[in-house]
């Protein structure tokens, strides 16, 4: 999947949140708006690429509100052409190098 097909999708309002999705959306109080503005701020980028995902091909996208804030997005086309977010969050710093690059746990 690459990101000028996510926004085109995004663009033509076509995707959905997954119940997953919309539930932690809510925790992280995310607007639908931010997720938006996120796909298509500048700075989005696909950080992680899952093709052999079982629900099919998929990818982990950084993206940032207008207030430049992070937000990551897990989203895929599954068996269609819609776009399906499967989740949505606000990045934690302790876990994230630049948003980007996921910290080493500690034992």
């Amino acid at each position: 999947m690459e990101l000028k097909q996510i926004k085109s999708l995004i663009d033509q309002k076509d995707y959905r949140l997954t119940l997953h999705a919309e539930f932690e959306r809510e925790a992280d109080q995310i607007t639908i708006e931010e997720i938006e503005e996120a796909l298509f701020s500048p700075e989005a980028k696909i950080i992680e690429d899952y093709p052999n995902d079982p629900r099919g091909s998929s990818c982990l996208v950084l993206g940032f509100t207008k207030q430049k804030h992070p937000i990551h997005v897990v989203c895929g086309t599954g068996d269609s052409n819609t776009l399906v977010v499967i989740t949505v969050y606000r990045p934690d710093s302790e876990e994230w190098i630049d948003w980007q690059i996921r910290k080493e746990k500690k034992s």
